[in-house]
C-alpha cells in the first residue's frame, strides 16, 4: 500500500539546525522539502561543493585500499559492507578527520610513488634490453673513438645484415674489424682510415647499423650489471609502497564510517540548501509518513531545544513523494513497477495485485517442477545471501516465481519436460487441441487468452477502486465496472466456444453480458461532454475494442515461450537419459548434457519470461488504470553506502 504524507513545518534558532537534523536522520522518516522563499528569508547557504569534492577524495582513497586489502580472512572481513556501526561511533566519525585526511595523503603518496617506480622500472627494463648485446664485448666505450687518421665505429648489426656486411668489410680496404655474436646480430668494433671513411660509412648504414649510444669507462657486462641493480632498486621502492598501501587495509573500517558520515554531512548541507533562514532562525518544511508522526514528535521534543513544530495535511495540487509499504513477499515485486514508473502518491499502490499475476505467468512460462525448484532454491539463496538491493528483490521475485512454476508443473505433469506423474490436469502444451468454432487451436494458446482476459479484468476492477477512492463513485462503475463486466463476458464466451468444454450454453451468456455491458460503456462514455461531445465519445469507447482484442491477443506470448522452453527441456531430457542409460562413456557426457542443458534452458527461459511478462504488466495491465510518474520517498539519512545503523527508527 502507499503510505500517507503529513506535512512538517518546523523552526529552530540557527546554532541548533545540525543537532535537529542529526535528530530527524535517526527517525528515517524526514525528507526535507524546498520552502517556499518569503520576502523576509533567504535561502541558506550551503558548503556543499566542498563537501561533494572531500567525499569524493575519500572515496577514491578508499577504493585504492580497498584494492590492496589482503586476500585473507581479516582482508576479506574489512572488505565487507553492511556492517552494523552503533549510532554514537556513527556521530563520533567527526573526530576521524585529522586520520582521515592523513590517509588521504599517505595513500596519494603511495600511489605516486609505486606509479614513479613502475615508470622507472619500464624504463630500465628497455635499457637493460638495449645495453644486454653489448655485454658480449670487452670493449670499454671510452675506447671507442676517433683519432688523427683512422675512423671507429662500435655498434650492433641485426643478424640478417651481418654476412653481407662481413664480406663488404673484407673486400673493403684500409679497414679492420672486430665481432662479437649473439642470437639477434653481431656487436661491431670497425675500424678504417678516413680516406675510406665514405664507403665504409655506406656499407654501415646499408645493413642497418646501430652505433652504441653508451660512453665512459665501463664495459657492456658493467653497464648491465649498474642497470640490473638500478632497477631491482627500484622494485624494492615499488614493493615499499605496495606495502603500504596494503598496510592502510587495518583502517578500512573506520574510513568506511567516515565517509558515511561525510555523506551524511552532505546529505545535511543539501537538505539546508532548501531551507529559509533569517538573521537568528531557520524554518524547514518536510514530508513525513503519517505513521512515522509520532516517532519524529518524540525525536524533537527529546530535544528540550526551543523550537516550534506542525503537522498538517499537504494540500491537493502539492507533489508528495511516495512510500510503499507491503508485505515481505509483495516488497519484491515493486522493482518491476519501479523500473516502468513508481506509483504516484494519489493513486492505489498497484504492487499486490501486479505480484499476483507476473508470478503466476512467470510460473505458467516456465510451468515445470524442476526449473521451479532451480528457481526457488536459487533465488531464495540468492535472497538470504544479498544486502538490501535490486539483487535481492531480484532473487526473491525468482523465488516467488519458482513456487508458480511448480505448481503449473504439476498441473502440467512436467519435470525437466519428462511426464512423471500418474495424472495431468493441464492438456498437453505440445500436441493437445482445442475446437474453437470448428477450429483446431492448440489449447495451451487458447489457455494464454483466457488468463490474458481475466488479468485485463482485473485492471478495469483497480481502476473502478482508484477512482472510488477519490470520491468518484460513477466514473468508477462505468469506466471500470462496466469493462470488468464486459472482460468478464468476453470470458464466459470463450470458454463456451471451446468444443471441449460441452458448455456451449455459456457463448450465449457470455455474449450477452459482454453485448449488454457494452452498450452501458457506449451511452456512458460521453456522460460528461456536450451533446456532440457525447455521440464522438461513444464511437470513441467502440474504437477501443480494437484496442482491447489487441490487448488480449497479447497474451499469446505465453504461450509462445512456454512451448519454446517446453520442448528444449523435453529434447535435453530426453537425449540425456538416452546417454545415461546406454552402458557407454556416453553416460558421462550424458550427466553433462542433462546439467548443463537445463542450467542452460533456465537462464534463457527466465530472461525471455521476466522480460515479456513484465512488458504484459507494463502495458496491458497498467494501461487500464495505471497513472506512475511518482517519486519515491527518500528521507534524511537513508544514503548511506557501507554500513548499517543499529537503533534506528
Amino acid at each position: 500500500m502507499i503510505v500517507g504524507m503529513r506535512k512538517l513545518n518546523l523552526a529552530v534558532l540557527s546554532y541548533d539546525r545540525d543537532l535537529v537534523l542529526n535528530a530527524l536522520e535517526r527517525t528515517h522518516a524526514v525528507e526535507i522539502k524546498e520552502h517556499a522563499e518569503t520576502e523576509s528569508t533567504s535561502f541558506l547557504a550551503s558548503d556543499r561543493e566542498t563537501l561533494a569534492a572531500y567525499l569524493s577524495s575519500l572515496e577514491g582513497t578508499l577504493g585504492v585500499i580497498s584494492s590492496h586489502a589482503p586476500q585473507t580472512k581479516e582482508g576479506k572481513e574489512a572488505l565487507r559492507d553492511g556492517f552494523e556501526v552503533a549510532y554514537s561511533e556513527f556521530l563520533a566519525a567527526k573526530d576521524y578527520r585529522a586520520q582521515a585526511d592523513a590517509l588521504i595523503e599517505n595513500t596519494a603518496r603511495a600511489v605516486e610513488e609505486r606509479a614513479a617506480a613502475e615508470g622507472e622500472i619500464a624504463r630500465l627494463t628497455r635499457e637493460i634490453a638495449t645495453a644486454n648485446p653489448y655485454t658480449m664485448s670487452a670493449v670499454r666505450f671510452s675506447e671507442c673513438h676517433d683519432t688523427k687518421h683512422t675512423a671507429v665505429r662500435f655498434g650492433f648489426v641485426p643478424l640478417f645484415a651481418w654476412e653481407t656486411l662481413q664480406k663488404a668489410l673484407d673486400s673493403l680496404p684500409l679497414t679492420a674489424y672486430e665481432a662479437t655474436m649473439s642470437e639477434d646480430g653481431a656487436i661491431v668494433f670497425a675500424v678504417c682510415h678516413k680516406s675510406a671513411l665514405q664507403p665504409f660509412e655506406e656499407l654501415l648504414t646499408a645493413a642497418s647499423f646501430s652505433a652504441c649510444p653508451y660512453t665512459g669507462e665501463r664495459t657492456g657486462a658493467e653497464l648491465l650489471s649498474a642497470l640490473e641493480e638500478e632497477r631491482r632498486a627500484q622494485e624494492a621502492r615499488k614493493d615499499a609502497a605496495e606495502r603500504a598501501l596494503v598496510s592502510f587495509s587495518s583502517e578500512l573500517r573506520p574510513l568506511k564510517i567516515y565517509c558515511d558520515y561525510v555523506g551524511f554531512e552532505l546529505e545535511k548541507a543539501e537538505a539546508s540548501a532548501k531551507m529559509q533562514t533569517t538573521a537568528h532562525a531557520v524554518f524547514m518544511e518536510a514530508f513525513v509518513p503519517a505513521d512515522g508522526e509520532e516517532t519524529v514528535k518524540s525525536a524533537l521534543d527529546a530535544l528540550e531545544i526551543p523550537l516550534y513544530c506542525a503537522f498538517s495535511d499537504p494540500s491537493e495540487d502539492e507533489p508528495v513523494p511516495t512510500l510503499l509499504k507491503n508485505n515481505r513477499v509483495v516488497e519484491n515485486f515493486e522493482l518491476i513497477t519501479n523500473m516502468y514508473s513508481p506509483p504516484n502518491s494519489r493513486e492505489m499502490d498497484p504492487n499486490t495485485v501486479m505480484s499476483f499475476f507476473y508470478s503466476l505467468f512467470l510460473g505458467f512460462i516456465m510451468a515445470d517442477i524442476g526449473y521451479g525448484l532451480m528457481m526457488l532454491f536459487g533465488g531464495g539463496l540468492l535472497y538470504r545471501k544479498s544486502k538490501k538491493g535490486g539483487l535481492k528483490s531480484l532473487s526473491g521475485v525468482f523465488a516467488v516465481c519458482g513456487v508458480f512454476a511448480i505448481v503449473w508443473g504439476f498441473l502440467f505433469n512436467s519435470l525437466f519436460g519428462l511426464a512423471v506423474l500418474p495424472f495431468t490436469v493441464m492438456p498437453n502444451a505440445q500436441t493437445a487441441m482445442y475446437t474453437v468454432m470448428g477450429i483446431g487451436l492448440p489449447a495451451v494458446l487458447v489457455i494464454s487468452l483466457m488468463l490474458g482476459v481475466i488479468q485485463l479484468m482485473a485492471g478495469y476492477l483497480c481502476k473502478a477502486v482508484q477512482t472510488w477512492r477519490r470520491s468518484g463513485f460513477w466514473d468508477g462503475v462505468f469506466d471500470g465496472v462496466v469493462w470488468a463486466v464486459f472482460s468478464l463476458g468476453v470470458e464466459i464466451a470463450l470458454f463456451g466456444l471451446v468444443e471441449e468444454f460441452h458448455a456451449s450454453v455459456l457463448t450465449a451468456a457470455g455474449g450477452i453480458v459482454a453485448g449488454v455491458s457494452l452498450v452501458v460503456a457506449v451511452f456512458t462514455a460521453g456522460r460528461k461532454q456536450k451533446f456532440l461531445g457525447k455521440i464522438t465519445k461513444g464511437f470513441g469507447s467502440l474504437y477501443a475494442l480494437i484496442g482491447y482484442f489487441s490487448d488480449v491477443l497479447s497474451y499469446l506470448r505465453l504461450y509462445a515461450l512456454m512451448l519454446t522452453g517446453a520442448i528444449i527441456a523435453q529434447v535435453v531430457s530426453q537425449y540425456a537419459l538416452a546417454m545415461l542409460t546406454s552402458g557407454s562413456f556416453l553416460a558421462v557426457v550424458g550427466v553433462f548434457l542433462m546439467i548443463v542443458g537445463h542450467i542452460f534452458n533456465l537462464a534463457i527461459g527466465l530472461l525471455g519470461a521476466y522480460i515479456h511478462t513484465a512488458r504484459l504488466q507494463y502495458i496491458e495491465f497498467f494501461g487500464k488504470f495505471y497513472e506512475g510518474d511518482g517519486v519515491l520517498f527518500v528521507p534524511l539519512g537513508s544514503e548511506r553506502k557501507y554500513i548499517d545503523l543499529k537503533n534506528a527508527a
